[in-house]
């Protein structure tokens, strides 16, 4: 089902599929949070599975919760969006983590699946870089109307007149152009998509689309393997999470007169012009983005990640769980841990009194 406009409340990729754990003693770090001064509640065992754009996220909410939870193991298998959503609705994990918000049809099967509500709430906001590999160009500028020209497959090679425009300055090489995507079903392919369909519809016809339309280019599994394949080549360009580009060109975007990077600063800036989308009920937090804004500063291609779990489970243990983690990766101190590891946009403080608000709710039935 399409997804028209990227999910937002307004203000991982391992290259492995398999299951990561980080063991709440394991780490010599977390030692000096065990000492008589901590005291939780909580233990268990917590499993989530979805978005593999958020790795280094992820990696510091499990370490920030476990060190203040030395009885809880948490397990994220960062197989992408769709397949996290996949397995929550089929039962198989306690809660997903998604890049686009569920779709109708799965909405119904999610509640089915839960038996009672469903929670979305939005954790994680950060930039989509367009990541390249052009030795001797740096600072690459691209309008929304060049970008989806090269992503269709028009413009193929680095001096096309279309980047020459974009860039006057530069000395782009004749070279070919090879774009890489996302070859599994990818929720930064929906938000990616959904920022080049509503900016550029004319250059990119392909609509918001969440598995990659375009035959040509190269694909790759996961955000770590358009990484690497990007950084394998020559003359590669690519998307992924802004967290994950390392020491890759990073483009900046038209908005309006001028050029914007990627900067948390500036992904935070689009959600303070968006919609909470309609038609929903209390417990879910998801919004429609304005990427077409022309306003000042923004960077309009963003992904905004979301959890998504049970507003009631069979046990109160499990219940207990899934509402201290979901607290904890909202709260001012999650959120300043992601912005730390992973260089996300933390919540606005009013975000984060209305998702306490909800996973407040969360029980046992």
């Amino acid at each position: 089902m399409n997804r028209t406009k990227l999910r937002v409340t307004a203000p991982l990729a391992f290259a492995a599929v398999a299951a990561l754990t980080l063991s709440a003693c394991g780490a010599g770090n977390e030692a000096d949070a065990t000492d008589d001064s901590t005291s939780s509640s909580l233990s268990g065992t917590l499993n989530g599975a979805g978005a593999s754009s958020q790795e280094a996220a992820v990696a510091s909410w499990r370490q920030g919760f476990q060190t203040a939870n030395p009885d809880v193991t948490v397990n994220y298998d960062p197989a992408g969006s769709g397949a996290g959503r996949e397995q929550f609705l089929a039962g198989g994990t306690d809660f997903a983590g998604s890049d686009a918000y569920l779709d109708d049809d799965e909405l119904a099967s999610a509640e089915e699946r839960c038996s009672s509500d469903v929670i979305e709430v939005p954790t994680y906001v950060s930039p989509i870089a367009v990541i390249y590999n052009l030795p001797g160009v740096d600072g690459l500028q691209l309008s929304p109307d060049t970008l989806g020209k090269i992503f269709a497959g028009t413009v193929t090679t680095w001096d096309d007149p279309a980047i020459k425009a974009d860039n006057p300055d530069a000395t782009l090489p004749s070279s070919k152009i090879t774009p890489v995507h996302r070859s599994d079903d990818s929720g930064t392919t929906e938000n990616f998509t959904a920022y080049m369909a509503a900016a550029a519809p004319k250059s990119w016809a392909a609509g918001e689309v969440e598995t990659w339309p375009i035959k040509g280019g190269e694909g790759a599994q996961g955000t770590s393997g358009v990484v690497a394949t990007v950084q394998g080549g020559e003359g590669t360009i690519g998307y992924a999470d802004a967290s994950q580009a390392g020491d890759l060109g990073v483009a900046s975007l038209k908005v309006g007169e001028e050029y914007v990077g990627p900067s948390p600063e500036a992904a935070a800036k689009i959600l303070e012009a968006s919609k909470q989308k309609e038609g929903r009920g209390d417990t879910h937090l998801v919004m429609d983005i304005d990427h077409t804004t022309t306003e000042s500063g923004v960077y309009p291609a963003v992904l905004l990640s979301y959890q998504i779990a049970c507003l009631q489970y069979d046990d109160e243990a499990k219940a207990d769980l899934v509402k201290g983690w979901l607290s904890y990766v909202a709260s001012s101190d999650g959120q300043q841990a992601a912005a730390e590891g992973a260089g996300s946009a933390p919540l606005t403080s009013a975000l984060e009194e209305r998702i306490s608000a909800i996973v407040d709710e969360i029980s046992a039935k």
